[in-house]
């Protein structure tokens, strides 16, 4: 095993590290650290996610990797969104290949050795309304999006002018059951983040659709 990989293991906690880290451990210098990098990522020890930002490759990592955990690391502030989040909650039926997130920045996609990350900037007056942090026994935690946030979300990235339920069911194919635990709290709390008229106009026609 090499230098560095080892070091990780015995003094970072976690499986995802940044230079920052490294200079911690080492406190050489940036020519150093790239060369002891550059072993590690030769000996597969480590995965080079982007620049600054890595994580112990498969035969090393104490635990599967969370991939939403990661993502919150490549490209902040974010949280998770969109089909990604519509996913984790049981809403679309279909896989998600990519992992997608709102940030504050401007959208940016990222292609790494760990898959496909898509970046989408949501203006809103509070970003992190209806988003909830989730964690796990092991430690890991990352931000997701409620279900109604995620599609507030994804009617803005993608300028879909959708005046009700109507065109969620058919081009999400959302099962409208999953839609009768949403309440008026939720909808008026998403109306007041959102300064988007299109948004606007989709939560007011999912209100109306379910007589809240």
């Amino acid at each position: 095993m090499d230098k560095l990989t080892e070091k990780v293991i015995c003094q970072v906690p976690q499986d995802i590290f940044t230079d920052r880290d490294l200079v911690n451990l080492f406190g050489e210098s940036a020519g150093s650290r790239y060369g002891l990098v550059k072993r590690a990522c030769a000996r597969q020890g480590i995965i080079r996610v982007k620049r600054g930002l890595y994580c112990l490759a498969p035969p090393h990592q104490r635990r599967t990797l969370n991939l939403y955990q990661l993502a919150q690391n490549i490209y902040g502030p974010s949280y998770v969104s969109m089909e990604s989040a519509l996913s984790y909650h049981g809403w679309i039926p279909e896989a998600v290949h990519s992992v997608t997130m709102a940030c504050m920045k401007k959208s940016k996609d990222f292609v790494t050795p760990l898959g496909a990350f898509n970046f989408k900037r949501i203006p809103v007056r509070v970003f992190y309304s209806e988003v909830e942090r989730v964690s796990s026994d092991n430690g890991e935690a990352f931000l997701m999006a409620r279900p109604l946030k995620a599609l507030s979300d994804y009617v803005y990235a993608h300028k879909q002018d959708w005046k009700g339920l109507d065109p969620v069911i058919k081009s999400l194919r959302i099962e409208p059951d999953s839609l009768e635990g949403v309440s008026k709290e939720e909808l008026d709390s998403l109306r007041e983040a959102y300064q988007s008229n299109r948004v606007q106009r989709f939560i007011k026609g999912v209100k109306r659709g379910l007589k809240l």
